[in-house]
């Protein structure tokens, strides 16, 4: 099955922009190793994947736990793979009054969210630069900078995200290794149910909420160009203004 050797490595990759950017990986011939807490959605997950004719590992991990995410890197390692590409997609976030939230929780999310990304991120960085070339995508918000309240916690982890990600990039910006932070947007994920969001105006408002697909398209362009970020809220509301150009010249054209 094994099409070459390139293996990307991808985290909460059974669904939402993780699952998505798995197909797109697989399209394009990597071999994939693909991570989550569930075997049986693992298992579903790669049955579809398998179709593109790439090889499939298929690794149980809960990342909230941070032996595991050493574990996780010392059975890539003992595999023998050299991971290409790592994306980061794995997060969650909770959505509710700081006095009302559990302390556990709030600390599952900051291992999930810092401390996995971190540990991930140092360990393939290290084999990346025996090599001389890698590339990495991390998730954060588009929040990070506006500070809505009730997400205290989720929040300020995917701050540290967006900052820990721009200042490790450019300290290897002449490594021949890139690091992409994705700023996502309102989008139709697990996360968001997860975090207890449902009833946010936000994510109720289906105008707002972006296409996985085209999300999942945008991240793996700018990672694969070597940018330093992509933000999902500017790329909606640039696209609102195409379209709102294009019916504007349409109008224009049936006027005359």
């Amino acid at each position: 099955m094994l099409t070459n050797q390139k293996y990307a490595l991808i985290t909460s990759a059974t669904n939402g922009i993780g699952f998505e950017l798995a197909k797109l990986f697989a399209r394009r011939n990597y071999n994939l190793v693909i991570v989550a807490s569930s075997q049986e959605e693992l298992d579903n997950t790669a049955v579809m994947l398998e179709l593109f004719g790439v090889d499939i590992i298929k690794i149980v991990k809960d990342l909230s736990k941070v032996d595991e995410v050493f574990l996780l890197c010392e059975e890539i390692r003992t595999a023998g793979i050299s991971i290409d590409v790592l994306v980061n997609d794995a997060g969650q976030g909770v959505y509710s009054e700081f006095e009302d939230t559990g302390i556990q929780q709030e600390l599952d999310i900051i291992n999930l969210n810092i401390c996995a990304t971190v540990i991930l991120t140092k360990h393939f960085v290290k084999d990346m630069l025996t090599r001389g070339e890698g590339k990495i995508l991390n998730l954060a918000s588009v929040t990070d900078t506006l500070h809505y309240p009730w997400q205290a916690v989720s929040q300020a982890s995917v701050s540290f995200v967006l900052s820990y990600t721009t200042l490790v990039r450019e300290e290897l910006k002449h490594t021949g290794i890139t690091l992409t932070t994705l700023m996502l947007d309102v989008a139709g994920t697990g996360f968001f149910n997860s975090a207890g969001m449902n009833k946010n105006k936000a994510v109720q408002n289906k105008e707002a909420v972006v296409n996985l697909a085209d999300v999942a398209l945008d991240a793996y362009n700018a990672l694969m160009a070597g940018d330093d970020s992509v933000n999902t809220w500017l790329q909606k509301q640039n696209t609102g203004k195409h379209e709102q150009h294009d019916a504007l010249q349409c109008s224009c054209l049936q006027a005359s």
